[in-house]
C-alpha cells in the first residue's frame, strides 16, 4: 500500500482554456468523518495514513491543483461554466496503471464560482456519498466517493448549515460541455487537442484508427445508452441532465437533485428547478440523445470536411443507437419480469404492466421484487396480468440462467436519505453507517424493513434540491 498519492496530471498538457490553477480554502478544523475503505484499497492508498495524507495535501501549496472549465446547455440554454466549487487534487495512478481524478468538491472559491462561495453543505456531500456508492453497488457506472470531510464551519444557504467536502473519484471529469467550450475557442486546434487527449486517456484502443473521431463518438453513444438503460432499470432520476453534467467516460456524475422513484410515474420529476419536466424519468433517453447531438456538433468539421456528409454520418450513428437503446431496454425489462426468448407480444405485456403500475401508484422497486417472488397476484388488480405472465413464461428457455442482479431489494429511498441526513446534522451516525452497509449488497433479501419499506404520505419527498 502507498502512503502517498501517485499523481501525474496529464490534463495540464491541454491548452489553458480548459483549466485554471486553484487552491483549496484553508479550513483550520478539517476532519474526515467518512472514508471508503474498499476504494482506498483499490487505489492502493493505506487507510491508516489516509486522513493525514489528505489534510496535508489540501494544505500543501506546492501541489499543482486545478479546476476545469467547460460550457453547457442548462435546461436547454447555453452558458459558460466551470468547476465553481471543485478543485482537482490530481490524477492518481494505481498499481494496475489505471488513472483516476481525485477531486475535492466544496473546497472553496474558484475562478468559475461566479457569485457562489464554492463550498458545500455537509448534508449534500453525504447525500452524494450515499447515492454514488449505492449506484456503484447496483453495478452502474458512476463517479465514486472516497471520503467526506467536515470543515468545522457553518455556511449559509436557506439557514446556517455545517460545511462539508466530498472527495470524488472519476475516470475523468471531461464533459460534453468541455467540448462545447473548446468549440468556442479562437484556436481551432483546441477541439482537436481535446479529442486526441480524450481518446488517448479513455479509449486508447482506437487511437490509431483513421476514423477515430467517428469511433470516439460511437464509443460515447454506446456508453450513454448503456448508462440510461441502467438508470431506467432501477427507477433513478438524475434531475439535471445538462450537457455539463454528462461525462464522456459514461459515468453517472453530479448527484444534485437526483432521486429514486417510489410510486411509478413515467413523468416523475423531483428537481425543484425542473419546472417543465425536461429531465423527467421517461425523458432521460431522449435527453441523452439530444446531448449526444450537441457533442457531435463540436467536431463535425473533423469528421468530414463536407458538413452535410459529416451530419449524415452522425445521424446514422444516432439512429443505430436509438434502435439499440430500445433493444437493450426490452431485454432489461424481460429480465426484470423473468421472461426470455423473443416474443412479439412482449412489448404489450410490459406496457400493460407499466400502465397498471402507473394507474395504481405501485412502488417501482417493490413491485418488481414481488413479480420476482411470484407474489404480485396479492393485488386483485394484478391477477389478470399475472396470468398472462405465467403463460408467457411457458415460452422461456429454461436453460438460461435467471439474472439475480436485476431487481434491487434496496435503493437509497428519498425519505430514508433525508432521515439519515437530519440525524447526521445532530451528530448521530448509527443509521448512516447501517444504511451504507445495507446498500453494499442491494440484491440480497436480508434487508431491514426500515430501509426497504415504501414511505407513508407524511414521509414522501416531492422535491429535491441541489443543496450545495
Amino acid at each position: 500500500m502507498n502512503t502517498n498519492w501517485n499523481f501525474e496530471n496529464s490534463y495540464l498538457t491541454l491548452p489553458k482554456i480548459f483549466y485554471s490553477n486553484t487552491q483549496p480554502e484553508n479550513f483550520k478544523n478539517l476532519k474526515v468523518i467518512l472514508k471508503n475503505k474498499s476504494l482506498l484499497e483499490f487505489l492502493n492508498i493505506e487507510e491508516s495514513k489516509f486522513e493525514t495524507l489528505l489534510i496535508n495535501s489540501m494544505n500543501n501549496k506546492n501541489i499543482n491543483y486545478f479546476s476545469q472549465a467547460y460550457a453547457g446547455h442548462q435546461f436547454g440554454y447555453f452558458t459558460i461554466l466551470g468547476d465553481g466549487r471543485a478543485t482537482l487534487l490530481g490524477e492518481h495512478i494505481n498499481k494496475k496503471n489505471q488513472r483516476f481524478d481525485i477531486q475535492l468538491k466544496g473546497s472553496g472559491k474558484t475562478p468559475y464560482s461566479r457569485n457562489g462561495d464554492g463550498k458545500g453543505t455537509l448534508k449534500s456531500m453525504i447525500r452524494e456519498y450515499i447515492i454514488s456508492e449505492a449506484m456503484h453497488n447496483l453495478n452502474i457506472s458512476t463517479t465514486r466517493s472516497l471520503a467526506i470531510l467536515k470543515t468545522g464551519e457553518k455556511i449559509f444557504r436557506t439557514s446556517f448549515e455545517q460545511g462539508g467536502i466530498l472527495v470524488r473519484v472519476a475516470k475523468s471529469h471531461i464533459r460534453v460541455g468541455t467540448f462545447q467550450l473548446a468549440s468556442l475557442s479562437k484556436e481551432k486546434k483546441d477541439v482537436e487537442d481535446l479529442l486526441e487527449y480524450s481518446i488517448k486517456r479513455l479509449y486508447p484502443d482506437i487511437s490509431k484508427n483513421n476514423d477515430r473521431y467517428l469511433k470516439f463518438f460511437e464509443k460515447i453513444a454506446e456508453s450513454q445508452i448503456n448508462l440510461i438503460v441502467e438508470w431506467q432499470r432501477i427507477g433513478f432520476i438524475h434531475g439535471v441532465m445538462n450537457t455539463d453534467n454528462m461525462s464522456i467516460s459514461g459515468e453517472t456524475i453530479d448527484y444534485g437533485p437526483c432521486a429514486f422513484m417510489d410510486e411509478y410515474n413515467p413523468n416523475k420529476k423531483f428537481s425543484s428547478i425542473d419546472h417543465n419536466g425536461r429531465y423527467a424519468f421517461n425523458n432521460q433517453p431522449r435527453i441523452a440523445f439530444w446531448n449526444l447531438a450537441r457533442l457531435a456538433e463540436t467536431f463535425l468539421h473533423l469528421i468530414d470536411e463536407n458538413q452535410d456528409k459529416a451530419i449524415k454520418k452522425i445521424e446514422k450513428i444516432l439512429k443505430l443507437y436509438e434502435k439499440k437503446y430500445h433493444e437493450l431496454w426490452m431485454s432489461m425489462m424481460r429480465d426484470k419480469i423473468n421472461i426470455n426468448n423473443f416474443n412479439k407480444n412482449d412489448e404489450n405485456l410490459i406496457k400493460e404492466l407499466l400502465d397498471l403500475m402507473h394507474v395504481f401508484k405501485m412502488d417501482y422497486t417493490n413491485t418488481f421484487c414481488d413479480i420476482e417472488n411470484n407474489v404480485i397476484q396479492k393485488h386483485d388488480f394484478m391477477k389478470g396480468w399475472y396470468e398472462k405472465l405465467k403463460e408467457r413464461r411457458k415460452l422461456n428457455n429454461n436453460k438460461k440462467t435467471i439474472n439475480k442482479n436485476i431487481n434491487p431489494k434496496i435503493v437509497p429511498r428519498n425519505h430514508i436519505v433525508e432521515k439519515v441526513l437530519n440525524e447526521v446534522e445532530k451528530g448521530e451516525y448509527n443509521n448512516l453507517d447501517s444504511f451504507i452497509i445495507n446498500l453494499k449488497s442491494p440484491y440480497k433479501n436480508d434487508k431491514p424493513n426500515e430501509f426497504v419499506r415504501e414511505p407513508n404520505e407524511e414521509e414522501k419527498v416531492h422535491e429535491t434540491f441541489c443543496g450545495t
